[in-house]
């Protein structure tokens, strides 16, 4: 074990099993329901049945197990070799559904294995990229991701989707068992003891599902319904390309690429690695490198684009656990949910205030990583102008998303996201603006 800054186990450190058993967790407690939420709501919006449901959500979590244990452990050329964990992306789901509704799930997984080369692309000349994708433009991409996913945490902690619908958001017990959870992880986090600090988070989710089912807000009677065993079966679903699906995956993998790159920047710098040189550069091309390979052979065993999670590099924070070796645990739990559906369900069953406290401190995270990031850039008149661009058009169309209702539905469904709309500013204002001071 070494002290590498406030982390308890750097990179290249082995954790004892128990250790590294807390941190695996925490990670797969923090990204669980991120995973089989992307899955539901295509199924959902495919109207598929129930049996297909199922079996797209385990293979949501065996897909997501593969590409981490691929990030994590560097084959060849592919993956980071750093803590990455990889899941199902939220970024895919409108295309996808497209792709769906028009060509049913051979198209999807068609569209989602052809496309994935644009990403596998970029990865290959990333070192020609590296002035117009700068330090500067990676931790403005960092930050935005932290503050877009703020908003997923704070929607959880008011209830979610569900209480929206009821017209129960945001009511007392929603909000105070969300509190309950965040100070619980903060007074923890805090302890000098390193187990503790470590299981934090854990704690503070044991303790809010504890409190949630006294409130009876979880019913475990649900289990009892569901159960089996999934074993993954290639190409199920057949393939068929359809030229459109293709083209608009593929922008959407183009962005990836960009966030992708944001978030190995944030792992390295929490890991306490470099965000510049050659040792980087090749982290980053062998992690863009997986997103898009992993992607595919999501596809092949039936699932949805994977990309790396950014909440994650939260958890390295919080926990002070950044040894790659815990991937390994992480991915092989995923590997086991997903294979049996019913331990899952015990997990999705945690009410969403409960989950709401603890990712919302966690996406806090990485938006301050991010801020760290562009701290350590010289701040002159240019930088000010590409980040003032960068996060104006960025935050305006996650605080008002309808600013592109009006516009052409392909044009939407590229720009809905604040994360790509102020990376690819925060590229082009980085490359054109010229100032002689």
């Amino acid at each position: 074990m070494k002290e590498n800054g406030d982390l308890i186990y750097g990179l290249e450190d082995r954790p004892p099993v128990k250790d590294a058993l807390f941190a695996a967790l925490q990670h797969l407690l923090a990204i669980f329901v991120a995973i089989i939420t992307p899955p539901l709501i295509i199924a959902g919006a495919m109207k598929l049945d129930l049996e297909t449901t199922g079996f797209l959500v385990s293979m949501a979590l065996f897909a997501s197990g593969v590409s981490t244990f691929i990030q994590c452990r560097r084959i060849g050329p592919i993956g980071t070799g750093l803590l990455c964990i990889q899941g199902t992306s939220f970024s895919f789901i409108g295309p996808i559904i497209a792709a769906g509704l028009s060509g049913g799930l051979a198209s999807v997984f068609g569209a989602c294995m052809a496309a994935s080369f644009v990403e596998m692309a970029i990865s290959r000349v990333l070192k020609y990229t590296r002035k117009i994708i700068t330090p500067l433009v990676s931790g403005i991409v960092v930050t935005l991701i932290g503050m877009s996913l703020i908003k997923v945490g704070i929607t959880a902690c008011g209830g979610g989707a569900v209480a929206q619908a009821d017209g129960s958001f945001g009511s007392l017990r929603y909000i105070g068992l969300a509190a309950l959870v965040l100070v619980l992880i903060v007074i923890f986090n805090r302890s000098s003891n390193r187990y503790l600090r470590m299981s934090s988070i854990v704690i503070g989710l044991v303790i809010g599902y504890a409190v949630a089912w006294s409130m009876g807000m979880v019913d475990f009677s649900a289990v009892q319904s569901y159960g089996g065993f999934n074993i993954p079966v290639p190409f199920k679903y057949g393939l068929s390309f359809d030229w459109s699906a293709i083209i608009a995956l593929g922008l959407v993998y183009l962005i990836t690429a960009i966030e992708a790159y944001g978030d190995i920047t944030a792992n390295s710098l929490i890991s306490g690695e470099p965000v510049e040189g050659e040792v980087f550069v090749k982290r980053a091309s062998g992690g863009i490198l997986a997103d898009g390979f992993n992607s595919f052979l999501a596809g092949v065993f039936n699932s949805f684009p994977n990309s790396i999670f950014a909440q994650n590099n939260g958890m390295i924070q919080l926990t002070g656990v950044a040894s790659r070796y815990v991937g390994y645990y992480i991915a092989g739990f995923l590997i086991l949910l997903g294979l049996f559906p019913a331990v899952g369900l015990v997990f999705s069953l945690m009410p969403e205030p409960v989950l709401g406290g603890a990712t919302l401190l966690m996406f806090g995270t990485v938006a301050a990583a991010g801020i760290r990031i562009i701290a350590a850039q010289k701040i002159d008149r240019k930088a000010t102008l590409v980040m003032a661009l960068s996060f104006s058009f960025g935050l305006s169309v996650e605080l008002v998303p309808e600013i592109l209702t009006q516009l052409p539905e392909a044009v939407r469904s590229i720009f809905a996201s604040g994360i790509t709309t102020g990376g690819l500013t925060a590229i082009l204002a980085n490359m054109l603006i010229r100032i002689k001071d």
